[in-house]
């Protein structure tokens, strides 16, 4: 529902949205921010949107990710991955169907290394002591990386953490 208010409301001004908004809800999203609306000014609120340079936002422990946005084109085929570190993501994808992008932690289990990351056939190896983890085992246990729930809607990956 969140999701839906933040499509349709994306950089309206403050009143204006508060006025299309049903309070109650409002108030729950946006807590004391609320009250300051009814001033007179007209200030922006910035809600988060896709259609930004990087080609996500977060909302709590949920990531939405524009897929056609080319920050994220090497997932457009299968077999293609990235580590999202560069763009502030601590995670890897990796899309293994066409209707599916797996993501997992950017973190190894061995010793906490980051962004040394390979893709092997079916394994992601960390270059930093050549361990190497199934794509297929998401199980977080020293032998595996941990994954995240994910799921295409559109052209959007859902992350949630």
């Amino acid at each position: 529902y969140f999701k839906s208010i933040l499509k349709n409301y994306r950089m309206k001004s403050r009143r204006k949205f508060l006025k299309e908004v049903c309070p109650t809800v409002a108030f729950a999203f946006f807590g004391l921010s609320f009250l300051e609306a009814c001033s007179t000014d007209e200030a922006e609120i910035n809600i988060p949107t896709v259609d930004n340079e990087l080609g996500f936002f977060q909302l709590e422990n949920v990531y939405t990710i524009d897929l056609n946005n080319p920050n994220f084109s090497s997932l457009e085929n299968i077999g293609g991955w990235m580590n999202g570190y560069s763009l502030g993501l601590q995670m890897l994808f990796l899309r293994t169907a066409n209707d599916t992008i797996q993501a997992y932690s950017n973190s190894c289990p061995h010793q906490g290394s980051r962004n040394l990351w390979e893709l092997n056939g079916n394994s992601f190896r960390c270059n930093n002591h050549g361990i190497s983890y199934s794509t297929s085992d998401c199980s977080g246990g020293s032998g595996a990386l941990s994954c995240y729930t994910s799921l295409i809607e559109g052209s959007s990956l859902i992350v949630t953490t």
